[in-house]
């Protein structure tokens, strides 16, 4: 049986085939439509095309931004606006005539990462997004967790925890609470604190990599802070592991320098939670939308 994901991204829409052990048969993109029907009709043009170069009918997963809602079944809160209020896999499974899988991007990075990644090999995967947002999937057994609500792995939208004077009550959030930790954590909130503290314009990967003391000492409070934020939820969860993906993971020693704080804030007496750079880069949304269904099925 062939795997097939797409991971749909706000630019691009990318195609992966996997073979049931894994090895990758071919590979696609294209550019992301604005407009739904349109995008719907590049998404299973695309499924034909792949299907018609591999000689095969595959089981496709998808990888989306944003969520859907377990009530209406309508997709919400994704930054291709095109796809919100809309029933997009009941309208995906008409046009391809077959059941598919859906996860969100941070849940196909997570699966990904667990499956055949950084965090292969242990059996709860805490999969971390810090990029534009924070986002995370939760991992066990090699199964994906997503909860009642689906929001399993939604860490970015709780408070940044052990929350200090010079912090609280912290920068309102998009979802309309305060002191959410992507406020803190993403990049362009981390960028956002450097820059009403220092008086900058400086985007957060100038701020990772200058040699400035200010950019020093700014790398060494988003350390702090990504290590409380992650306690936090390790003193719920006892991950095995937690593997760093989106933009902002790519700073130098980041996994290392979290690590080494993170049992300071565990509520234990050990620290055995590895923290890990992913292994996929990139390519872990679109792998995990794949491993959405499994050899057998």
């Amino acid at each position: 049986m062939i795997r097939l994901g797409i991971d749909l991204g706000g630019t691009k829409i990318e195609a992966l085939a996997l073979s049931p052990t894994g090895e990758e048969l071919a590979r696609r993109r294209i550019a992301s439509p604005p407009e739904y029907d349109a995008g719907l009709s590049a998404i299973a043009g695309l499924v034909m095309q792949m299907e018609q170069a591999l000689g095969g009918t595959a089981r496709v997963g998808i990888g989306h931004p944003g969520s859907i809602s377990p009530a209406s079944g309508l997709m919400r809160n994704a930054n291709s606006t095109w796809l919100n209020e809309r029933p997009f896999r009941t309208d995906l499974e008409i046009r391809l005539a077959r059941p598919i899988r859906l996860a969100n991007d941070a849940d196909c990075f997570a699966l990904s990462e667990a499956t055949d990644g950084a965090g292969r090999g242990f059996e709860t995967v805490f999969g971390v997004i810090i990029g534009t947002g924070v986002g995370g999937g939760l991992v066990i057994g090699g199964k994906l967790h997503d909860g009642p609500q689906r929001i399993a792995g939604e860490w970015g939208h709780n408070p940044l925890p052990w929350m200090r004077e010079t912090e609280f009550p912290g920068n309102a959030c998009w979802c309309g609470l305060t002191g959410c930790i992507e406020t803190w954590l993403s990049g362009p909130g981390w960028a956002a604190c450097h820059n009403l503290e220092q008086g900058t314009t400086l985007t957060a990967e100038a701020i990772a990599t200058s040699n400035d003391d200010a950019c020093a000492a700014s790398r060494e409070l988003y350390v702090d802070r990504l290590a409380r934020a992650l306690a936090s939820v390790i003193n719920i969860i006892d991950a095995d592991c937690v593997v760093l993906g989106g933009g902002v993971s790519n700073m130098h020693n980041l996994p290392e320098q979290v690590e080494a704080q993170l049992g300071q804030w565990l509520f234990s007496d050990v620290r055995r939670t590895r923290i890990l750079r992913n292994k996929h880069g990139d390519s872990s949304g679109v792998r995990g939308a794949a491993w959405l269904w499994d050899a057998e099925e």
